[in-house]
Order: C-alpha cells, then structure tokens, then sequence
C-alpha cells in the first residue's frame, strides 16, 4: 500500500463516520464504463459540491491497497449488480493536485512520486524501467504485467495547476503530461481500466478542440446521468433538515436555486432536478444555524479583474442578477480557461461553473440560485475598484438610509437612478421588471437583513420583505411594488392586508413601503408608513 499507488480507505472511512450522505451509486455508473471506450470520466463542479467525497469512495472502492467490502455495506453500491466484480480489484493511482500547490514543474514532480511509490508496491516492475524512453508509462505498464491488475486513476482537482498564475510552459507540460497516460492507444489500452477526474474548470480547449478529447465531461452546466451526485437532492436535504430540526423553506432559499437536467433510465423520461449546495447544507445542519458557508475560490479572485474592467456591461448584467433577473448568456464560447477570459459572456459562463450562477439550458439564461450566493456576490461587487460599481454600492447605502428616514422623494430618487442606470426600457415593462430594479437597488440591505419574496402575511403577501438580521436593531422593511398603479394603491393594499402582522411577533419597528412606477409618465412614487 502506498501513498499515491494503492493507498488505503482511511479517507473514506473518515468520511462516512460523520454525517455523511450516501452518494456510493456514483461508482455504478463509473462500473459501467469500466474497460470500455467511455472510461475516461471528467466530472466539474463547484467548489465544496463533494468532488473529494467521491473520489475517496472511489479510492476505497477500486484499490487493491485495502479491504472495504464491510465499508461499504449498507450503502448503495452493495446493492448494485457489479459491487463484487469490481471491489479492490484494481491497481489505484490517486492524486490531489491541490497537493501540488507552488510546485513550479507539476509534471514532473508527480511524475517522481509515482515512480517512488511503485518502487514500493511494485518493485520488480521498477527494476525494469531504467532507460526506458516514457518511464512512468512504461513502469505501470510492466506493473499491469506483474500484478495482473490495470490501474485506475483518481485524480481530484486536475484543473488546480491550471487555475494557479504558474508558467505558460508548466501548465502546457502537465496537459501534455495527462494527453500521455491517457490519449496513448496502446498505454491506455492496456494499462488503464478507467480514469475519474474531479475540477472546477471543464477541460481547457484550444480553439474548438479540447485538450484531452478523449474524455467525457459532466460539467455542471450539463452533469447528464451524473446530475444525483452533484449536490444534495431535494428529499436528501428534506432528511437532514428533519433530523437536525431545521426549518426546510430556509435551507430552500439560503442553499437551493440550482435546476440539473438529466436523462432518468429508471423512469425512461428527463428530469428537472433541485441540487442544493452540499457543503453548506451539511454545515448549517450541524451547527443548528443558517449562516454563510460559501467562501471564495482562487478562481473567483481572478475573476474580479474582468468584473472590474466592465467586459461587454458585464457589471450592468451582474447587478441585474442581484435584483433577480435572469440574464441571457451564450455558453458555448468560453474556452474554459480562467486567464482567457475575454467576453461578457466568458464572465457570465465561468460564474456559472463556479457556482455563483444557476444556468438554465432551456432558456439559455443564469441567475443568482440562493440568498448565501447573493450575499457573497453582492460583497465581492461591492469590493470592486471600478468606480461605476462603487457609485452604485454608495448609491445603494444612500437608498437604505433614505428608506429608514422615511424620506419617500429620496427613494423614489434613487429607484428611478438604478432604473436609468441598470434595466433597458424593453426590459423594464412590468412588475417583475420593477421588482428586479428595487433588489438590485437595494443591494446594501444584504449586510443588515435577510430578503424574503413573496413574504406571506396578514391576508396577502408583501412582494418583498428584508427580515432584520439577528442582533441588529434595523426596522423591518415590507415593499409593496406596483407598475402602472396610482401612487397611493400599493400602500393602501398593505394596510388593508395587514402586512405587518407577521412580523409583530419580532418585537421591532416595521415599515412599509409602497413604489410604484407610471409606465406613460416613466415616474416612480414612494410612500413609507410605520405600521
């Protein structure tokens, strides 16, 4: 057994002595492509979406280095038809690239650690390598001819060497590296059995040609037949939230928002499916708080370049998203290299990879998926050092304070700005138009209150409420929109509703507030009364 060639199932026992969700259905479908042309998987996802939980079941699953028939009994792949044949029955090779963090030559330096490990586990094929032409291919070539068993590879977080600003040259030379072991007619047949490969980024492409072509990819945008295993379902969060005493519908609107489509050979029909973000799912279950887990990728961090440089009114596009528009996107461009990004589109397509986006492949449009995504990308754009977003964050801070001072011209003000500054007049034509304008106008209310739509109360529903975070002495806010009403409906349909009541309990001022926008005059009203 060895680190990096037929290590153990430490990991994954690791794993699953915590709460852990059973997704061992995925090495079923890694089963079946098993020694055929279809064995090169690349899966891509975002960060924290479990990629390095399924490698390590892979890892304990497949090698030869350990005994996991009683880890796994109980879980999904006992049950599956092809759970004995498989089950430690390969040579594993398994790396983490992000091991190989500020390696200058990651090729190489993963190169020597696999000869090391071999020398170990399979000494009488190394003793055949000296001289050898390719010399890592050719040692587990004879390692295939010595033990009987093809390899399977694991390789979590492949992109990482290329998503770090490292040589032009290195990243070219692990690419290569890769085309290698895999894209290698005669190596690859004999010697690898399949290939699961985890990153972030699909795989780069260089014009229209990806760079490992033989592969095929399951991204997030499109996950196919591995759409399950991409984050936590409906009903697996359902039963989290159960036994953890979470209440669901916020679980739902912190953590939900992402729609996988996939093709179900069970139910012979596709499907729609809720993925929720796993991680911080887990995390709120077990510390018995919603709160924001997401954190920031080095990805992301490169990323804020181009939203600073404005590619295309990129900004313009991402302060719609915050007010909960959909925006058109055109994904099939993007050469899925993070230092290449040169379009709105390339922005918008790499945001959605990340997570920070919910893609829509019917309508061709992404979103912002969850309240913890738009809180963190609200931050991250407020941060920006291009000066229109600044104006716009400053402008938003302008629009909360004039909303709590009740001064009702300084409101109308400020969401008529955002509406000349942000929303096309063909996009602008109904109360969902306005909605979008009043969210993304009020950005600044992420870092005081929690936003719930359609906030059900009274007899009616408030079409937004910003719900006072704890331990912050703000009023609560309860927005009533109307689009081609006369200034004074709106208020008064909240207080003949009665919106407030549902917020009594909290204790705090309330106050409501009714825009509404005259399509023929294109003049916006405000009126704020404290309930």
């Amino acid at each position: 057994m060895g680190m990096y060639v037929n290590p153990g199932n430490e990991g994954f026992a690791g794993i699953i002595a915590g709460t852990y969700v059973d997704k061992t259905g995925l090495i079923g479908l890694v089963n079946r492509v098993i020694g055929t042309p279809d064995k090169l998987v690349a899966i891509t996802r975002p960060r924290r979406f479990g990629k390095t939980f399924a490698a390590e079941s892979l890892v304990a699953y497949y090698s030869c280095g350990c005994d996991s028939r009683a880890l796994f009994d109980g879980l999904d792949i006992c049950r599956d038809p092809s759970f004995d044949e498989h089950l430690n029955a390969y040579n594993v090779v398994h790396l983490d690239m992000t091991e190989f963090r500020g390696v200058l030559d990651v090729a190489e330096a993963v190169k020597e650690v696999l000869l090391d490990d071999l020398e170990g586990v399979c000494p009488d094929a190394v003793a055949r390598r000296v001289g050898r032409v390719n010399e890592l291919t050719a040692t587990l070539a004879d390692a295939v001819d010595a033990t009987g068993r093809r390899f399977v590879f694991v390789i979590d977080e492949w992109d990482a060497p290329l998503r770090e600003r490292r040589s032009k040259a290195s990243q070219e030379a692990w690419v290569y590296f890769l085309r290698l072991l895999f894209k290698n007619a005669t190596f690859t047949a004999k010697a690898v059995a399949a290939c699961y490969m985890t990153g972030i980024l699909p795989i780069v492409r260089y014009g229209t040609q990806s760079a490992l072509s033989d592969f095929n990819e399951y991204t997030f945008l499109r996950p196919y037949a591995y759409a399950p295993y991409a984050g936590f379902t409906e009903e697996e969060t359902k039963l989290m939230a159960a036994r953890s005493g979470m209440d669901m519908a916020e679980l739902k609107r912190w953590y939900d928002g992402y729609e996988l489509h996939y093709f179900d050979e069970e139910a012979n029909r596709h499907v729609a499916l809720r993925c929720y973000a796993p991680y911080s799912v887990a995390k709120a279950c077990a510390n018995h708080e919603i709160a924001r887990y997401w954190a920031s990728s080095e990805a992301f961090r490169s990323l804020r370049l181009y939203i600073d440089l404005d590619f295309d009114g990129l900004q313009q596009s991402i302060m719609q998203a915050l007010g909960g528009a959909s925006v058109a996107v055109r994904v099939g461009k993007f050469e899925n290299d993070i230092h290449e990004v040169s379009s709105r589109d390339d922005a918008l397509t790499l945001l959605c990879h990340l997570g920070y986006l919910a893609y829509d492949a019917e309508a061709g449009t992404a979103r912002v998926p969850n309240e913890e995504v738009r809180a963190e990308l609200r931050d991250a754009v407020s941060e920006s050092r291009h000066a229109e977003v600044a104006r716009i964050v400053r402008e938003s801070d302008a629009l909360l304070r004039a909303t709590w001072d009740m001064d009702e011209e300084a409101v109308a003000a400020a969401v008529a700005a955002a509406h000349d500054g942000g929303c096309a007049h063909q996009f602008y034509s109904d109360e969902q138009a306005l909605r979008a304008v009043v969210r993304s106008a009020y950005i600044a209310a992420a870092d005081h209150y929690a936003e719930v739509q359609e906030f059900p109360s009274g007899r009616g529903v408030a079409d937004i409420a910003y719900v006072p975070r704890r331990g912050d002495p703000s009023p609560a806010l309860l927005v009533e929109l109307k689009w081609n009403r006369r200034p004074t409906a709106a208020l008064e349909q909240v207080l003949q509703r009665d919106y407030a009541r549902a917020l009594r309990d909290w204790g705090g001022p309330v106050l409501l507030v009714d825009v509404t926008y005259d399509p023929k005059t294109r003049e916006h009203a405000c009126r704020i009364k404290e309930a």
